[in-house]
């Protein structure tokens, strides 16, 4: 049969929905998709009429038409954004979520949401109340801070700042700590765009307390201090710290605003990670106003958490560009939960993932390894050798840099089979597995994968297995 006569073999879109399998997939999925998903296959079909396929191929193609059209179908139907395995070592993975949140705190954040809520009620008095109320006395308590409120991020929380304190007005910062919070949004650009005008002090590596007071005058609205939070200048360097500050603050009467980034609340150095200076730190040394991320460190959902002195919460309350800015019902539902575990520091080395993960020791992630291991060699096929081998987590997220934490990964060599291939099949399992690669081989670290989890990267590893071997 020649090649124009092949197209005569090709299922007409009427015929392939009347089919009973696709007929009834329209129970579960919208028809517009399933239409989609037919066409598409049928011109993969007459692209490869078009490229010369014999007869023989087309009609072993068109035997499994109908299975590539229903998952063709359900894969379009399926949530984009979906849970994943995280079996890199980052813990505050950016582009996997950062924090992620403990499920004993969802019942709440689903009760809220899925009913009505007091968001903006004040059950007591019956009338009008504010979202900030729901956290902003567990926030105060945890911080030590006169006052608090949420918005969306950090870069929000900074903006909103300084457009309140500082619209039009001067705000002195060291040179060293003009930083890049990722995503190319840097913090001079977040300042022109809150009306602030950036004055800048020192040099790269060094900045003074003189610095800073020189460049004050009848203009300067604040003094502004950002911690490095995401990398470190080393050597030859000097900066001026938030307490040193507050000699300026008292002497010329100007608010000292702290951006942490990050946002701990715990000591992390008793647990044997590098010292970072905490949010209650800043406000025991005087502080005005402290800004933080509440996906990173602390442990929570994506916020910028503002806290510090009454005076100047109250008055961003009033900004109208706090409104662009709010937070919804299920990160506040999220966030008090959250929150509440750092009532007791106890508990919350266990039940915030984020810092369970950072402070579980090697010998627990070493059983966990065993067991992920001997689940592999059940399944392990010729060409593929297992290991487990001592490597460094990372914490990610922008925060502690420099930080290395011994961590046991599950290494995978896979010989005559290519590795990028094996990752592809282990990011398009039914649940995505994310790991790392290096030098050809393929590392699961089991800091970042939970107890529950090493079962499914198990059976994920064999589907990918499956897969290589089904192309030899």
């Amino acid at each position: 049969m020649g090649n124009m006569n092949l197209f005569k073999l090709l299922p007409k879109v009427d015929e392939l929905l009347g089919r009973d399998e696709i007929n009834n997939l329209m129970l579960t999925v919208p028809r517009q998709l399933i239409l989609e998903a037919i066409r598409e296959e049928i011109e993969v079909l007459r692209e490869k009429i078009k490229n010369n396929i014999i007869e023989e191929e087309l009609l072993e193609v068109l035997s499994t038409l109908d299975v590539k059209i229903i998952n063709n179908a359900k894969n379009k139907n399926s949530f984009k954004l979906k849970r994943v395995i995280n079996a890199t070592g980052v813990v505050i993975h950016t582009n996997l979520g950062r924090s992620i949140i403990n499920e004993k705190i969802m019942d709440n954040i689903k009760d809220v949401v899925i009913h009505y809520s007091n968001l903006e009620f004040d059950l007591l008095n019956g009338s009008r109340g504010s979202r900030y109320s729901h956290v902003e006395e567990i926030i105060t308590k945890c911080t030590g801070a006169e006052a608090a409120m949420v918005v969306n991020n950090n870069a929000a929380a900074v903006l909103l700042t300084l457009n309140t304190i500082a619209n039009n007005k001067d705000v002195v910062v060291s040179r060293g700590e003009l930083i890049e919070i990722g995503g190319s949004f840097r913090i001079p650009d977040v300042m022109v765009q809150s009306g602030a005008n950036l004055v800048e002090v020192g040099t790269t590596n060094k900045t003074h307390l003189f610095d800073y007071e020189n460049a004050i005058n009848e203009n300067t609205a604040a003094l502004l201090k950002v911690h490095t939070s995401n990398y470190r200048v080393l050597g030859f360097t000097s900066s001026v710290s938030s307490e040193e500050l507050t000699e300026l603050k008292s002497t010329y009467d100007l608010p000292i605003i702290e951006d942490l980034g990050s946002g701990v609340l715990l000591d992390l150095s008793k647990y044997g990670l590098e010292y970072e200076p905490t949010v209650q730190d800043s406000i025991i040394k005087g502080v005005d106003i402290v800004t933080f991320s509440g996906d990173k460190l602390l442990g929570g959902p994506q916020a910028g958490i503002i806290v510090g002195k009454k005076k100047y919460i109250d008055a961003m309350k009033k900004n109208p560009l706090t409104r662009a800015f709010r937070v919804d019902k299920f990160t506040l539902a999220a966030l008090e939960g959250t929150l509440k575990y750092y009532l007791d520091e106890n508990i919350v080395i266990k039940e915030i993932p984020t810092i369970r993960m950072l402070t579980e020791d090697v010998e627990t992630i070493y059983s966990k390894a065993i067991y992920l291991k001997s689940l592999i060699d059940e399944v392990a096929l010729d060409f593929i050798d297992v290991s487990i081998e001592d490597e460094f987590s990372e914490v990610g997220g922008g925060s502690l840099p420099l930080e290395k934490i011994a961590t046991k990964c599950v290494v995978l060599s896979i010989n005559g089979q290519s590795v990028q291939s094996f990752e592809n099949n282990l990011r398009n399992y039914s649940i995505p597995i994310i790991a790392r690669l290096y030098k050809d081989r393929v590392y699961f670290d089991l800091r970042t994968i939970d107890d529950n989890e090493i079962s499914i990267v198990a059976d994920g590893i064999k589907f990918a297995l499956d897969q290589l071997k089904g192309c030899e």
